[in-house]
């Protein structure tokens, strides 16, 4: 009789146990999600996001700050352009073949197939480069 039962018991637990196939779906649309979950996924991420984007300082300024630093940005820029003017003066003209100095640069202008190419060299860091300027 114990047989019986524990045989009874082991076809009828059989029956009662199912088993179902485990899918993965992604929750994120840019993995395949429902693209439905776009507004609560990033609603949820700016909520949990501690960093505050840091302030623009330029946007506290107000229009008489900002009008002072464009004044003394313009006259730094005509400043630099009239020093920059007067050390080419010096060198000379850089459309005339020749090899000039110019600080650590050493700057070789000749024409080429291409056109005018003006090779600039830094003796200081070994850089170098080559502008073309085409015909």
């Amino acid at each position: 009789m114990k047989t019986l039962c524990t045989l009874l018991f082991f076809l009828l637990a059989g029956t009662v146990c199912t088993a179902q196939q485990f899918s993965y779906q992604a929750k994120n649309p840019a993995f395949g999600g429902d693209t439905f979950n776009y507004n609560w996924l990033l609603s949820s991420a700016t909520a949990q996001n501690q960093i505050q984007a840091s302030r623009n300082a330029r946007d506290e300024d107000s229009d008489l700050e900002q009008f002072g630093d464009a004044l003394n940005r313009q006259i730094l820029s005509q400043l630099s352009r009239t020093l920059l003017q007067q050390q080419i003066e010096g060198i000379g003209d850089l459309t005339q073949p020749g090899s000039f100095t110019f600080g650590t640069l050493n700057v070789e202008v000749f024409q080429g197939d291409e056109g005018l190419i003006i090779n600039i060299f830094d003796t200081l860091t070994g850089e170098q480069t080559q502008v073309v300027v085409p015909n």
